[in-house]
């Protein structure tokens, strides 16, 4: 399973709005076939690993991340797949979400003689498909916060001097972050101050991927030469204000007026959850982020941390807004990572109650109990 999850990491970014999955064909102790989901419309991983393990399938173990779906959508089901290549056994590491399959994947597969079992891994392959386990439940994004601050929370100094606060390695993760996004997010300030691109690029700085932008401008400050609207991709600026379309050809528009002239940042994210968008990086600024902060909207954080101190009053918080008024009301992270990134250090994991858990998702609890 682990060697499944390996692969299943390799279509990360690439398969929204299905997940990303990894399939593992053993017989006789050794991989005879093995593969992860193409592209949408393309074949799913449990049909790519057959094809590469041939007749070799017949009477093998199936190695999957996610329970083979048993439906027709783009492409056949997974199930019929696997019981005519002849694979005896099936071990996969959770349920898929999807209320059109859960469960009936695994259920198909017992009927025919196919021998199933769940739950190896389980944690860890639910943690890779996060944002498709929220977007299937509840047809919401996921919401990662992304920040890279100094030693003593700033993201910026008194000047707004920003480049750069992290080394190379740290940048090029974030890039990674992008490339794994369907969309990524930022407030006007943001591109007053930095211009930025928002695409994903490779070391060369090619870029490899352009997620849909959005930009959080209640009053249309954005430059309409901004580089936002440049390039590959597309741009989806988010207003308050009515009668802006003429200003911003380049972009599409969505107003979303609030109390008190700013846009509605639930209406939002419940925009982009319905036009199939499953993950939203939003790296800033610290106004953006404190408000979805403070509206009990992030669901997932990446601190990078560098090991600078930048000090002043006046320099600029990584997260603004009201903030709590006790520690006891603070949020403190579940399912912590660490990883060294150079001289920087990358922190993430979810906030209270918002990461998929095997205690919190009962029909993989459950299913996990059953098979164990």
């Amino acid at each position: 399973m682990a060697r499944a999850l390996e692969l299943a990491r390799q279509a990360l970014g690439t398969t929204s709005p299905n997940p990303a999955v990894g399939a593992v064909i053993v017989k006789d102790g050794e991989i005879v076939g093995g593969g992860f989901t193409q592209p949408p419309g393309g074949p799913h991983a449990e049909v790519v690993a057959l094809e590469r393990a041939g007749e070799g399938a017949t009477g093998a173990v199936m190695f999957v991340t996610m329970e083979p779906c048993n439906t027709f959508g783009r492409t056949p089901p997974c199930t019929r797949a696997l019981i005519h290549a002849g694979i005896a056994s099936v071990h996969m590491a959770t349920l898929d979400p999807n209320p059109r399959v859960r469960g009936g994947g695994k259920k198909e597969l017992e009927q025919a003689g196919i021998t199933a079992r769940l739950g190896e891994h389980a944690q860890e392959a639910l943690e890779l498909n996060d944002a498709y386990v929220k977007h299937i439940t509840t047809g919401l994004p996921l919401v990662a916060a992304k920040f890279a601050m100094s030693l003593d929370g700033k993201i910026a100094t008194r000047r707004r001097d920003s480049r750069w606060v992290t080394g190379p390695q740290a940048r090029a993760f974030a890039h990674r972050l992008r490339f794994w996004s369907d969309a990524v997010m930022v407030g006007v300030n943001t591109v007053l101050a930095d211009d930025p691109h928002l695409t994903a690029r490779d070391e060369q700085d090619n870029v490899i991927k352009a997620p849909l932008r959005v930009v959080v401008d209640s009053s249309g400050r954005t430059p309409p030469g901004a580089r936002v609207f440049q390039g590959p991709g597309k741009t989806l600026l988010a207003v308050a204000r009515p009668g802006l379309g003429e200003k911003y050809p380049e972009a599409e528009l969505a107003e979303l007026p609030a109390p008190g002239g700013r846009v509605d940042i639930e209406g939002l994210l419940s925009l982009l959850g319905k036009r199939g968008i499953i993950q939203v990086l939003v790296e800033g600024g610290g106004e953006l982020l404190g408000s979805l902060f403070d509206r009990g909207l992030v669901d997932k954080v990446y601190a990078f941390i560098a090991p600078v101190i930048v000090g002043g009053r006046a320099a600029v918080p990584a997260v603004g807004g009201e903030g709590v008024e006790t520690l006891a009301q603070a949020s403190r992270l579940e399912g912590v990572h660490q990883e060294q990134l150079g001289e920087d250090l990358l922190v993430w994991g979810y906030l209270p109650g918002r990461g998929p858990s095997l205690e919190r998702l009962p029909w993989t609890e459950t299913a996990g109990r059953k098979t164990a």
